[in-house]
């Protein structure tokens, strides 16, 4: 085969010009990502069961869930989260099981289920990492909080016209409502309750079709349409009505708002009210393109946006992959030119140009498989490929050298080519096996970390089997046209006394410095073996004292920082601000400390934006957690650490008081998460919260260790209420009693309406003022069924209890996890 491509005059030209139009041409194709796919193997169901503690939601969902997918084939791992108004199960499937028939089976057995709450709303099954987030845009600007969300849905249906663009997530708000608040004063006046109230609401405002009229000429369609969508509507809407024809209108016992239900979903950015749209791309879309059109997108959106209003693009992970890919291409263009210039001072500048044509050549075959294979560019594989590059030039230059010392024997030049190839085929094979063995086992990994990392190996295996096509098929032929006669000859005859003084002195080191070397070693030769058995002792012990560190996922210097913060729950938002106030603060001498030392004097802290109800570490939403989100200067360009920005952040915010837990750290990418995770499982919550109160303090004493938290923490104060058994004298049920209390303390839903694009509930609830302490517990009106009116505190018992504000279980069993990061400088 190689006598053949080095005679043949243009086999090897064909077959490189082959590889390099079919490498181009994949290019295109291949899509550039964050970090390579993970294979489907996760199902969430999600159910919302508004009010509920996370007892009960144990008990009334999570417990009927497991039965109903314990008894899955492909199910390995079913766990459950139980939180203040919701359930979510996760359900991890075994390695090679069948996804789509695991996914198939699970909805059948969740819709089986026939004694879910009637509160509870309906089961949501769906698929986990359908799509990958890419940005999120900020709108913000002087406008009301309607219009602001408004402008953010007609933003977001521009979006997903954008090709790649799959999911548009609009944060910042909560459920639209028109709340309708009633006094208790006016409820006892009437004869009234919230209940009956909301039951005249949504049955007084109606849209429904009627039917058709069959005319002889034509059909007319009839609509009854007595529906309320304002306010000032809904306060004309008559609650109570006469003989007489008197009238008791709505707007004359309630105060009616338009407004968002939960006041603590909002998002600030940079000290504006702000719209966030969370922009996730498809699996099979491009990071960079869909950047490049979301870019362009807000280019345009920016020209006829009202004024004052902001729209920026934050939290942009595109910039690592740009960032890194960069690298790559300029760290293949340096290596080819050192190549070249290395080459160039001992053999002719022909001679050395094909040599360094393997490394494009290689990396273009591989491009062309991975395209195929459905690789992406990402960071793995742009890390296989910087490591091929070495191990390419290493083997072109051993067969270049190997071929010019045979030709400066006498050897024609096909002869030349022919021997000097055949002489170290073995040896550059038996590097690149050495190569395949040693990172070959890494494609046979599990779990997530195995799926990210198995596509290096395959990458790196591709590269390489096409730099042996390139060293043993191509660079023959090029080499034995670029052998000259005077090659034979002494090289100082060629005039090129660089050239010459250079392999001179490199004939110089080999005979005077490395032979004698090599010499003694083989001389002394059990000297030898004891050096080398010392330096691989002295190895080993460098890792068992500690002194080199284990992580076990690099960390990549990103452009978004977080400071994520829990209060107990029960805090209320003003004290929640006022710890984010000395956060922004905090951070604000920071950029002022670190701004002055950034290239053209540029501000490190390009964006800050606070999302209150939202800490993906504490699995908790409510006005008692916050996150600060940070973009800062991009990382090819700032001169300062990530982590010493964290680190300096951390001291100017310092201990603020009452805080459950405060994390400093970056935008988490790829499936790194915390440096350690640890479960205790057992079915005694109390006991359980005992061991990893212990085990924290523990953990805490190493040093490097920092936020070491747990996921078993305290819920809101409760009250539980009994009915005594003087209420069944009055024919009040305990159905009845916490149905008005429900809908008096909790609200009901009287109806439904869709003005435009969104949707409003029509929320009936008692007024904040009537339901602020105890007492107005104790004296809430129970309307009884002859309509007379009992306060709550006569007829039950209450009673004050704490519960926990999420518990987990997994595989059936209560699981406290306590999770943990170190100082990177320390390792794991």
């Amino acid at each position: 085969m190689i006598r053949y491509f080095a005679g043949h005059p243009t086999a090897a030209n064909l077959l490189m010009a082959l590889i390099l139009i079919f490498g181009i041409s994949s290019f295109d194709s291949l899509k550039r990502e964050t970090f390579p796919d993970i294979p489907p193997n996760k199902i969430q169901i999600q159910m919302v069961y508004p009010g509920a503690s996370a007892e009960d939601v144990e008990e009334a969902l999570c417990r009927r869930i497991e039965n109903a997918v314990d008894n899955v084939i492909d199910a390995t791992e079913i766990s459950c989260e139980s939180r203040q108004g919701m359930a979510t199960a996760v359900v991890e499937m075994r390695e090679g099981g069948s996804f789509d028939g695991m996914l198939a089976e699970i909805k059948t057995e969740i819709d089986a289920i026939d004694d879910f709450p009637t509160d509870a709303e309906a089961p949501v099954v769906r698929q986990l990492d359908l799509s990958n987030f890419v940005t999120s845009l900020a709108l913000a600007g002087p406008m009301s909080v309607s219009d602001l969300k408004a402008y953010g849905d007609l933003l977001k249906t521009r979006l997903q016209r954008i090709n790649g663009v799959s999911e548009i997530h609009l944060k910042g708000f909560s459920d639209h409502q028109i709340r309708i608040e009633l006094r208790a004063q006016t409820l006892r006046r009437f004869g009234l309750s919230v209940a009956d109230i909301a039951r005249v609401v949504g049955n007084q405002s109606v849209e429904r079709p009627a039917g058709t009229v069959e005319g002889e000429e034509r059909d007319i369609l009839l609509r009854f349409d007595d529906a309320r969508r304002s306010p000032a509507d809904f306060a004309r809407l008559v609650v109570v009505g006469g003989e007489s024809g008197a009238a008791l209108r709505l707007g004359d016992i309630a105060r009616i708002t338009d407004r968002f239900e939960n006041p603590e979903n909002r998002i600030i950015f940079n000290g504006q009210r702000a719209a966030m749209l969370q922009i996730s791309k498809g699996r099979n879309a491009d990071t960079l393109d869909v950047i490049k059109d979301i870019r362009s997108f807000v280019a345009e959106e920016r020209a006829k946006a009202p004024s004052g209003v902001e729209i920026a693009v934050t939290q942009d992970i595109s910039s690592i992959v740009s960032d890194r890919l960069n690298m790559l291409m300029r760290n293949g263009a340096s290596g080819l030119a050192l190549v070249l210039i290395t080459l160039s001072l001992f053999f002719s500048l022909r001679f050395s140009f094909w040599v360094a044509m393997g490394l494009p050549v290689s990396f273009a075959g591989a491009l062309y498989c991975m395209a195929q294979f459905g690789l992406s560019i990402d960071m793995i594989t742009m890390v296989a490929l910087l490591i091929a590059i070495g191990i390419l030039v290493d083997d072109a230059i051993v067969i270049a050298e190997n071929i010019a010392a045979h030709h400066q024997t006498g050897k024609d030049n096909l002869s030349a080519v022919i021997d000097g190839t055949r002489e170290v085929a073995p040896g550059v094979l038996a590097s690149i096996a050495t190569t395949v063995f040693v990172f070959g086992p890494l494609a046979f990994l599990s779990g997530d970390i195995g799926n990210i990392l198995k596509v290096l190996p395959v990458v790196l295996i591709l590269t390489l089997v096409f730099s042996m096509i390139e060293a043993f098929m191509i660079l023959p032929n090029h080499l034995s046209h670029s052998l000259s006669a005077h090659e034979t000859t002494d090289r100082k005859k060629r005039g090129d006394r660089l050239r010459a003084r250079v392999n001179d002195g490199a004939m110089w080191l080999r005979d005077r410095v490395v032979g004698p070397i090599v010499d003694a070693a083989v001389e002394w030769r059990y000297l030898t073996v004891g050096v080398a058995i010392m330096m691989l002792l002295v190895s080993l012990s460098m890792i068992a004292g500690g002194t080199l560190k284990f992580r076990a996922f690099p960390d990549l210097d990103g452009d978004v920082i977080e400071a994520r913060l829990l209060m107990p729950q029960g805090t209320p938002l003003r004290q929640t601000r006022d710890v984010v106030k000395r956060l922004t603060d905090a951070l604000a001498r920071v950029d002022k400390e670190f701004s002055p030392g950034q290239p053209e004097n540029r501000k490190l802290i390009r964006n800050v934006a606070v999302h209150y109800s939202k800490n993906i570490d504490a699995f908790e939403t409510g006005p008692h957690v916050a996150t600060v989100s940070v973009d800062l200067l991009n990382a090819e360009t700032r001169t300062t650490k990530l982590d010493d920005i964290l680190a300096r952040w951390r001291a100017e915010t310092g201990s603020p008081p009452g805080v459950v837990s405060l994390k400093f750290t970056d935008f988490t990418l790829g499936p790194g998460g915390r440096a350690f995770d640890i479960r205790l499982r057992g079915d005694d919550l109390a006991e359980l919260g005992a061991a990893s109160r212990e085990m924290k303090s523990w953990l805490s004493a190493y040093r490097g260790a920092f936020d070491v938290t747990d996921d078993l923490r305290p819920g809101k104060p409760e009250i539980r209420i009994a009915l005594r058994e003087r209420a069944l004298a009055l024919g009040l049920e305990a159905g009845a009693v916490a149905a008005q209390l429900r809908a008096a303390f909790f609200g009901q839903t009287a109806a439904e309406i869709q003005i435009g694009p969104e949707s409003y509930e029509i929320d009936v609830r008692l007024d904040a003022r009537d339901k602020s302490n105890l007492a107005d517990l104790e004296h809430f009106a129970v309307t009884a069924p002859n309509g007379s009116a009992v306060p709550l505190g006569v007829i039950t018992t209450l009673d004050r209890s704490r519960g926990y504000s999420r518990i987990n279980r997994i595989d059936g069993v209560k699981t406290v996890t306590i999770q943990g990061d170190v100082d990177s400088r320390l390792g794991n």
